[in-house]
């Protein structure tokens, strides 16, 4: 199976799942994708924190498995997040509520998959995260869409005062899951400068990640989620 087109540097995943059937069907897709190595399996919360601290993957792939001392799944995505540099997050599970979903993209996961999504659609995410795109499965979208479904349609809430005409625009893209070149071919300008708004507009609206200012934008109207 070939990996995202243009693609060369090599991306290293964690596969943390509690079944070890699902971890090793897992582990054996990525490893056959171009690209991508995993470096380490983890049954459990606290074995992939471990992981990720000795080996710092680019990516972690993970069920919402609840870690040792009662924390949830949730609280698991953001200890995977605290070493540095943070992986990205790819929540593959079957719980597809979306209080599942919301939750897990603003503790800073990336990405958010069904068990059950096809070798294809894993390998899309995996890279797509990699390379700092936020990505749902087309079930997902659908069930947050409409969690997101705003009261007033068209009008940006007032989580978005304060944003500068450009800043709205870069925000918008970024809530359509364009990646940082996606948005700079789009409006012309140069991937720093794409950088240095999708910055000042984490900081504006006091989010901590891309993937919870995507939830906040959607929550206003913007990226599709009128």
């Amino acid at each position: 199976m070939d990996g995202t087109a243009g693609a060369t540097a090599e991306v290293t995943v964690v596969v943390v799942d509690g079944d070890p059937v699902f971890r090793m069907g897992m582990t054996a897709l990525l490893g056959a994708v171009d690209g991508l190595a995993v470096v380490a399996e983890a049954a459990t919360a606290d074995e992939a924190v471990a992981a990720v601290e000795r080996l710092r993957p680019r990516v972690v792939v993970t069920d919402l498995c609840p870690d040792r001392e009662g924390g949830s799944g949730i609280d698991a995505v953001q200890r995977l997040l605290r070493p540095r540099p943070q992986p990205a997050v790819l929540v593959v599970t079957v719980a597809a509520d979306d209080d599942s979903v919301l939750a897990s993209l603003r503790s800073g996961a990336r990405g958010y998959l069904l068990k059950g999504a096809g070798p294809a659609e894993v390998a899309r995410a995996v890279w797509a995260v990699a390379n700092g795109e936020t990505l749902l499965g087309p079930a997902v979208g659908r069930l947050v869409a409409a969690r997101l479904a705003g009261p007033h349609p068209g009008r940006p809430g007032p989580v978005l005062r304060g944003l500068t005409p450009r800043e709205h625009e870069v925000l918008d893209l970024v809530a359509r899951g364009l990646g940082n070149e996606a948005i700079a071919r789009r409006l012309t300008v140069s991937p720093k400068t794409v950088r240095n708004h999708v910055s000042a507009v984490l900081t504006k609206l006091h989010t901590a990640s891309r993937a919870e200012a995507i939830v906040r934008a959607r929550e206003a109207g913007l990226g599709g989620g009128r």
